[in-house]
């Protein structure tokens, strides 16, 4: 796809960006570059991807053998900078 010179203005217009003429020029052959790249991401075909991809989606491991509950609080909460029992104490940021 071609770009031309008063398609980049009518971008800078609606972004409301002042473009200099050499601006211009480096923008028209930046978004051609950007086109090109596109037109051939639109080419892809899903074929070309492996099996594995599109069959599995949002897999996460069995929860198995879990541990005993508050085993680690002791040792997340001592090493925080400050705690007030079993609190970890932050600054007040409102």
């Amino acid at each position: 796809m071609s770009i031309e010179i008063k398609d980049v203005e009518h971008l800078a217009s609606l972004a409301r960006v002042a473009v200099s003429d050499n601006e211009k020029n480096d923008l028209k052959n930046d978004l051609e570059e950007i086109l090109s790249f596109v037109s051939q991401v639109k080419e892809a075909t899903v074929d070309s991807l492996t099996p594995e991809i599109g069959t599995h989606y949002n897999v996460m491991r069995a929860d198995e053998n879990p541990h005993e509950a508050g085993i680690f609080s002791e040792d997340l909460l001592s090493s925080a900078p400050s705690r007030n029992e079993n609190h970890i104490v932050v600054k007040k940021i409102l």
